[in-house]
């Protein structure tokens, strides 16, 4: 039976990935596949008066410490595409472990260009520090978390100062943060498109590499050797700033995983790929985090 399981698995992985390189966006699908936490889900707050200002709270049913920590986590789409309610398994695995989960929409290009989707992003934060203990959140263990796109924004959030204290918080009020195959070191732009939304020529300052100081959060940079659409140099580059800036980064590079597979592995699906018990150890050893098991280990 684990044989055939992991077959099923497998070949739903390869068909997700066809999906992914036709161009259509496979993660809705990985909703079915992930834990059932209907009841703790809340969706369609409002952090702003725009029709995409709106987030999901997912509340742990199974809560080891309270209050829990928050991760706010930003979704990828290349900035020009994505919705919340594809990641319903993303917010549904971190509730699993004992996190409460925040997961915002954001304007994309055309509706906005940089540095909109990141004000966005940064006011969705300020939504979460002010609103999130009615949900069992802990103010003071606040992570953010990005895949692709979403990294880059996490990235912005987290040490671009401006952001946040924009919306009267600031980086230092963050546990830590996380980024899954994130672009943070990529000019010259050659993309048409990219040119659209960053400028052309793109300014050093849609960068999160050039926002590095000493004292920015503790950060967790996840890639795969096998990313092509977003090249691991970005991981390694960043990493090498943080450390020489003194701040607390942890690099994992996970050997033949391309860029998709490092938000598939909330669903569950690829067992080889243990990001949720990384990003788990992570948070632990940051904040005193008392882990909840994962179902492999219970």
């Amino acid at each position: 039976m684990r044989v055939e399981a992991r077959m099923v698995k497998s070949r739903l992985v390869l068909l997700l990935f066809a999906c992914l390189s036709g161009g259509c966006s496979p993660f809705v699908y990985l909703n079915a596949f992930s834990p059932q936490q209907k009841a703790g889900e809340e969706t369609e707050f409002a952090y702003g008066t725009l029709a995409r200002q709106r987030l999901d709270v997912y509340v742990p049913q199974t809560v080891l410490q309270a209050p829990a920590p928050v991760v706010v986590f930003f979704y990828g789409g290349a900035w020009d595409s994505g919705k919340k309610a594809d990641y319903r398994f993303v917010g549904r695995a971190l509730a699993a472990r004992g996190f409460v989960a925040v997961i915002p929409d954001y304007r994309v290009y055309p509706e906005v260009v940089f540095p909109g989707f990141v004000d966005d992003a940064a006011s969705a934060v300020a939504w979460t520090f002010h609103r999130v203990q009615a949900f069992g959140g802990d103010t003071s263990r606040v992570f953010l978390m990005g895949h692709s796109a979403g990294a880059h924004i996490a990235a912005m959030v987290a040490l671009d100062a401006r952001h946040l204290e924009a919306n009267g918080h600031t980086p230092g009020q963050l546990a830590g943060w996380i980024g899954l195959s994130g672009p943070y070191d990529f000019l010259p732009l050659k993309s048409r498109r990219l040119k659209r939304i960053f400028g052309d020529p793109a300014p050093p300052s849609t960068q999160p590499v050039e926002f590095v100081s000493p004292g920015a959060p503790p950060a967790l940079l996840v890639t795969g050797d096998a990313d092509t659409r977003v090249i691991p140099r970005n991981t390694y580059r960043l990493e090498a700033r943080l450390r020489e800036a003194g701040v607390p980064v942890r690099k994992i590079v996970y050997p033949g995983v391309g860029h998709g597979r490092t938000v598939v592995a909330f669903s569950g699906l690829g067992d080889d790929v243990p990001l949720v018990d990384d990003v788990v150890s992570f948070v632990a050893e940051i904040s005193g985090f008392e882990r909840v098991p994962s179902r492999a280990s219970r």
